[in-house]
Formats: structure tokens, C-alpha cells, sequence
């Protein structure tokens, strides 16, 4: 064979095995993301099964039991306060394991150890990227949700057979808040504080002013816009009307649903086109 011949032969081998990363390269992102995970699958699985444990008996039987003293047991929306928190408990779980696998692994692909730098030198593309980090997000959320729900039906907390839907909102919500969350960390450059910010003065303020505890209503009117701008007051609202058959006007359940599924759209494809931007200079 001629030096000539060697040299197509060996170029068109290389085209032919870049043509599987070219197809499969998001999925290919979220093993590698899968393979991290693996790292801390520990912290994983005792705050997967420990949190709604934990926060359903604490949140739903313990305070539930003194709201259910002193209002019956029908206190919240003609249902008991176990039903009332357990689907924003559900939702608040899905947005904060958003907030963890939107910050600082993504922080950690661009900067600190700059791995998407190290694939996008192969021919998965920077949306790749995103889409792989997005894929394996799902994938948690879905653990989680699907685990807290399994805790929510053994307390008792689902009076109905469409609650499991919750998961899926659950999982819409935390991609909702989690997206916006990955553009602001994609644009930084060094993380001095910001995300320990955002934890503290995002994430946790938004909890307590979502209608989590208390009906949103019960609220001052000057602080009611929180809510509405809030994916998880959305979530939590849809997710309540599946769990215990929230009456709400069908009009407003169409825009949780347009407000949390835009909300990530938007963003998840601005992120991509911030990935593209810096890692394509």
C-alpha cells in the first residue's frame, strides 16, 4: 500500500469514528457526568431517601399535627397540612438538586478543571455539552422526585391517583429555575462568592416566598410578586393541583406550565450559545 493510500485510508477512518460523536455526543457528556456522580453516589442516596424522610415527618406530621389542633383536619385547601406541604416539598427538593448540578459542576467544566474545554477539542460540540449536562440533571431529578414521592404516598400524602403527575412537574420546576441558574455560571469567570450568593440570597428566600408553607395568598400583597415570578411557586401550585385536586382556574394552570417550560427553553438555549461563544474562541 502507498504512503497515499495509508494516509486516505487513515483519514477516512477518522471521519467514520467521529461520526458517532457527532450523533451521540450529549449522551456521551451525560455518561461522562454520570461516571462523576459516581464520586459522591454516597451523599447521593442519604440525602435522596434522608431528606423526605426527614422533612415530611418534621414539616407535614410534626407542625401538621399542631395545624391540624387548632384548625381540623381539613386546615389548607380542605385538605390536611401533610397534603398542603408534601407536593412543595417535592418541588423544593427538584429545585435544589438544580441548584447544586447547575453550579458548580458547570463552574467546574469551564474553569476549574476545564473539562468541556478538554471536549470540545473532539467533535462534540459545545451544545453537546449543555445538552449532555441537561440530560444528566433529568436523570437526577427524576431519581429524586420519583424517591420523595415514594415517601410521600407511604405517609399518606397523596389523596390523588393523578399525584404521581407531581413528579413530572416536580422535575419541569427544577429544570425551570436550574437553567437561568447555568447561563449566570457559565458567564463568570472565577467564582469569588457569587454562588454562595445565589444560594443564600436566591434560592433560600425563594422557599420561603413561594406559597411552600402557607398559601401565597396569606401573604402581603407587596410580597406576592415574588411568587408569581418564582418557577417554584408555579411548580408547587401545578403539582398541588395534581396531588390533591387544588381547584385553581384552568387558565392560570396553563401558564405555570407555558411560564416553567419557556423559562427553561429560553435559557437552556442561551447556554448553549454562551458554551459555543467561550469555548469556541
Amino acid at each position: 500500500m502507498s504512503a497515499t493510500a495509508a494516509v486516505d485510508e487513515g483519514a477516512h477512518a477518522a471521519l467514520a469514528g467521529a461520526g458517532r460523536p457527532r450523533r451521540f455526543g450529549a449522551w456521551y457528556v451525560a455518561e461522562h457526568r454520570f461516571r462523576v456522580m459516581r464520586a459522591y453516589l454516597q451523599t447521593l442516596l442519604v440525602t435522596g431517601f434522608g431528606n423526605p424522610f426527614l422533612y415530611l415527618f418534621a414539616m407535614g406530621v410534626g407542625l401538621g399535627s399542631l395545624v391540624s389542633a387548632n384548625l381540623g383536619p381539613s386546615a389548607v385547601d380542605g385538605v390536611s397540612y401533610l397534603a398542603f406541604v408534601a407536593p412543595a416539598l417535592l418541588c423544593t427538593a427538584a429545585v435544589t438538586v438544580a441548584s447544586e448540578e447547575f453550579t458548580y459542576p458547570v463552574m467546574l467544566g469551564f474553569k476549574w478543571n476545564p473539562t468541556f474545554i478538554g471536549i470540545s477539542a473532539s467533535p462534540i460540540s459545545a451544545g453537546q455539552i449543555i445538552d449532555g449536562v441537561v440530560i444528566s440533571v433529568v436523570a437526577r431529578l427524576l431519581g429524586t422526585t420519583i424517591v420523595y414521592y415514594a415517601f410521600m404516598l407511604l405517609f399518606g400524602a397523596v389523596p390523588s391517583p393523578w399525584g404521581w403527575l407531581a413528579i413530572l412537574v416536580a422535575t419541569l420546576g427544577g429544570l425551570a429555575f436550574g437553567a437561568p441558574v447555568m447561563v449566570y455560571v457559565a458567564t463568570l469567570e472565577q467564582d469569588t462568592g457569587q454562588i454562595a450568593m445565589l444560594m443564600r440570597f436566591v434560592l433560600l428566600p425563594m422557599t420561603l416566598f413561594s406559597g411552600t408553607f402557607f398559601p401565597l395568598s396569606t401573604m402581603p400583597p407587596y410580597l406576592q410578586w415574588i411568587g408569581w415570578i418564582s418557577p417554584l411557586w408555579h411548580s408547587t401550585e401545578l403539582s398541588r393541583v395534581f396531588a390533591y385536586g387544588y381547584a385553581e382556574p384552568l387558565w392560570l394552570t396553563l401558564v405555570h406550565v407555558v411560564y416553567l417550560a419557556g423559562l427553561f427553553v429560553v435559557f437552556w438555549l442561551w447556554a448553549r450559545r454562551i458554551a459555543a461563544r467561550r469555548l469556541n474562541k
